[in-house]
């Protein structure tokens, strides 16, 4: 793989970082403690829900074939407090929203369609048509043994709440995964030192770190590290014990782009290296035994396209998502857009919620556009000029 070999395309080059996806062991963690998991098993309901039929209205609950009334009032079925008695013919319980519908009723009249007259109930309405309408089911959610969540589905507070009512409090997980994040270059200076008129604050590693934090991560951070050979492979050394290490800078064919040779003289199989994208061309993938190494551009935004396309889809897979990759969606253009160039593009922008406009600066070497921004438009290599109102591929980057 030298510098004449072609770029890979996108999509030939994350199905091949994938395939390299870590095995990341499974553990069993407190249903609180999973948030932003990806579940490892399919996940089977414990129990009913609701375990009996219940009342969705506050009302009053009866069996159908009394109506149209009247009925004698007898007892109440309140949330926490059912009914214990036995419902017979002409008779009714006040129930409200939630409560257990006593085993003979099969229908619950609405308070506003009723009327009480000391003891005795009459409709004074319209009775529900169907006249179960109002009553939930035993298992309406879900029954006993039902599939309700597959294997590498991402867990958020509703999944955390559905765990839980299907009688789960532990579920199987990955264990986090420790990545290395490495910044390289002499022209980085370092947190708390003031830069030089030759440096510039190293912040390529803490944005690649939260980027990352959007998952299951426990982060370390090396550098900066200076341009040696010896002293890159110091700093693999000592993240021999991570999952995953992302450099930042040094992956390119410079004098003082050594991360090839620092790799190569570990003896890390170098994947792939190069892919065809706009920024973020000179990106390099290798392996050392069951380590993945991701060596992403130097420059602030190269470094952030392909944190986002490449460094969080292989966190992602292995993590146990079953669908790692960024989806775009189509965004009509708020300004018009011109022929795409050479390679496909990644541009920075910002959706309002109806329209994307493009960022008016596309440097790889500006931060601004980034912190701006919150979405990515995609464009072709080639593509043709796009007016106002025109539908394009969009990633929405502060939405995981």
């Amino acid at each position: 793989m030298t510098a004449r070999t072609p770029p890979l395309p996108l999509a030939e080059a994350q199905a091949r970082l994938l395939a390299l996806a870590p095995t990341i062991p499974v553990e069993w963690r407190d249903v609180m403690q999973t948030a932003g998991h990806y579940l490892a098993e399919p996940l089977h309901a414990r129990r009913n829900q609701p375990a009996a039929p219940l009342s969705a209205m506050d009302g009053f609950a009866m069996r159908a074939a009394d109506l149209p009334g009247p009925w004698r009032l007898i007892g109440e079925s309140a949330a926490g407090h059912p009914f214990v008695g036995t419902l017979g013919t002409g008779e009714a319980v006040r129930i409200s929203t939630g409560a257990v519908v006593p085993p003979d009723a099969d229908m619950v009249l609405l308070k506003e369609d009723s009327a009480i007259d000391g003891s005795t109930l009459h409709l004074d309405g319209t009775a529900p048509d169907p006249t179960e309408r109002h009553i939930r089911p035993r298992g309406m959610d879900f029954g006993e043994g039902a599939a309700i969540l597959p294997r590498g589905w991402r867990i958020d507070a509703a999944a955390i709440g559905l765990a839980l009512a299907a009688g789960h409090e532990r579920l199987p997980v990955h264990r986090p995964i420790r990545l290395t994040v490495i910044d390289g270059g002499d022209e980085l200076a370092a947190p708390g030192i003031v830069p030089g008129l030759h440096q510039i604050p190293a912040s390529n590693g803490p944005m690649l770190a939260a980027l990352a934090a959007r998952l299951p991560v426990v982060a370390t951070r090396i550098g900066p590290v200076p341009d040696t050979l010896d002293a890159l492979i110091a700093a693999f050394e000592a993240a021999r014990d991570a999952d995953v290490i992302v450099t930042s800078g040094g992956a390119s064919v410079g004098d003082h782009d050594l991360i090839r040779p620092a790799l190569t003289a570990m003896g890390a199989d170098i994947a792939f290296w190069r892919v065809g994208i706009k920024p973020g061309k000179p990106l390099l993938v290798a392996r050392r035994g069951d380590q993945v190494i991701l060596g992403l551009p130097g420059n602030p935004a190269s470094a952030w396209v392909t944190g986002f396309l490449f460094m969080l889809p292989l966190l992602r897979a292995a993590l146990g998502a079953t669908e790692p990759l960024p989806r775009a969606i189509m965004v009509p253009l708020a300004t018009p857009m011109g022929k795409g160039g050479s390679r496909m593009e990644f541009l920075r922008a910002h959706w309002d919620g109806a329209t994307v406009t493009l960022d008016r600066l596309q440097d790889s070497g500006a931060l601004s556009p980034l912190a701006r921004s919150n979405a990515l438009i995609v464009r072709a290599a080639g593509a043709a000029p796009a007016p106002a109102g025109s539908p394009v591929p969009v990633h929405l980057t502060g939405i995981d």
